[in-house]
């Protein structure tokens, strides 16, 4: 009998010689190859809550809709009120089924003939395939960025100060997801501020040609303020501390909206839209039945994902997400509680192979 082996083809980033110069150490995670650190990722956590950091986020997309209905029908498909946005506006929202069940997060930004949608690339075909499937007579055209047109992100409190440096008088976007077409040297790209840390940034949308030249601008401007490259490793630390939910790790499409702790994506005064009877009838109802919550641990190391939540001998819950906290010099974790268990300073225990241990719920993001 022949065997027949199937290779998935891993992408890289446009930028990975820049990273294999910089001792860049690599893992392959959903379908893409990204660094995992650039030597330690303690280090550079540390630059993204005291500096600056340099984040490659080529592994999260762009959709461009064009066309004299695009407001109409992105209305009808997401579940923050599109009318609202205004050129150099931006909102969150969630793409979600019938059921009211998650597909994907999104950013959306207006511009003057467009609309932005951002996504994270492995949900792409996904979201293109569901939007097709509702695109009948609207005049709609939906434009793939995938390969034209990377992002880079800077996060931390010295960001401002080194796009200044980098723009010199131009004006920086000065509200969340507020976003214009920018210049850096000779290179146009745009800028919108946005966080993914819990610290102050800004997403740079670069054409793929510019992006090497463009990072290497930013290294050697960003020396003055101790810039660094930050591995996912970092990241992982300092999204699970800003207590921001990752698509296909602390949330899916099992999940209903309102349980993830997206409130602020969903539009609840807005017209009709794709799960927007299921997702007002429970906001109606006024809770649902588990929640995403942030827990500080007592132990040496993280839990793991899927470890059971307890409340006395019963069991309450799973772990999403769990890293060992710097801020906290703890272990920190997300997880999914029941409505009864959901309030801050309930005690709860975490129980995974080995010895359980206590947790106890906190407010997110998790402060020291």
């Amino acid at each position: 009998m022949a065997v027949i082996i199937l290779r998935i083809m891993v992408k890289a980033s446009p930028l990975e010689n820049i990273h294999r110069a910089n001792g860049a150490e690599f893992r392959e995670e959903d379908g893409w190859r990204l660094p995992l650190h650039f030597g330690t990722s303690l280090d550079e956590y540390h630059a993204v809550r005291s500096r600056v950091g340099l984040l490659d986020h080529c592994d999260r997309t762009l959709l461009r809709f064009t066309g004299e209905d695009r407001v109409s029908f992105l209305q009808g498909m997401v579940s923050n009120d599109v009318n609202k946005l205004r050129p150099g506006q931006g909102m969150f929202a969630v793409f979600a089924d019938i059921n009211g069940k998650i597909l994907a997060d999104t950013k959306l930004f207006c511009t003057d003939d467009s609309f932005f949608v951002e996504l994270w690339e492995p949900l792409k075909d996904k979201i293109q395939t569901h939007l097709q499937r509702y695109l009948i007579a609207d005049e709609v055209e939906i434009a793939d960025l995938t390969g034209n047109c990377g992002i880079l992100s800077l996060q931390g409190p010295k960001s401002t100060q080194l796009l200044e440096a980098l723009l010199g008088s131009q004006v920086l976007p000065d509200n969340e997801l507020s976003h214009g077409e920018l210049q850096i040297d000779a290179h146009r790209c745009r800028v919108a501020r946005t966080t993914h840390t819990g610290e102050s940034g800004f997403d740079l949308w670069i054409s793929v040609s510019d992006l090497p030249v463009i990072a290497a601008l930013i290294q050697e401007k960003g020396r003055a303020f101790s810039t660094q490259w930050i591995g996912t490793e970092a990241q992982e630390i300092l999204r699970v501390e800003a207590g921001i939910p990752r698509y296909g790790v602390d949330m899916d499409d099992e999940n209903l909206v309102l349980e993830t702790n997206l409130d602020h994506a969903v539009n609840f005064d807005k017209g009709c839209y794709l799960g927007q009877e299921v997702i007002e009838r429970i906001h109606s109802r006024g809770h649902v039945n588990k929640k995403l919550v942030g827990m500080v641990l007592e132990g040496e190391g993280p839990a793991q994902r899927g470890d059971r939540i307890q409340a006395e001998t019963k069991e309450v819950g799973r772990v999403t997400s769990s890293v060992l906290s710097p801020l906290l010099n703890r272990p920190v974790a997300l997880g999914y509680v029941h409505k009864d268990y959901v309030n801050p300073g309930t005690p709860l225990t975490i129980q995974g192979d080995g010895k359980p241990f206590t947790a106890m719920v906190s407010p997110l993001p998790f402060k020291s």
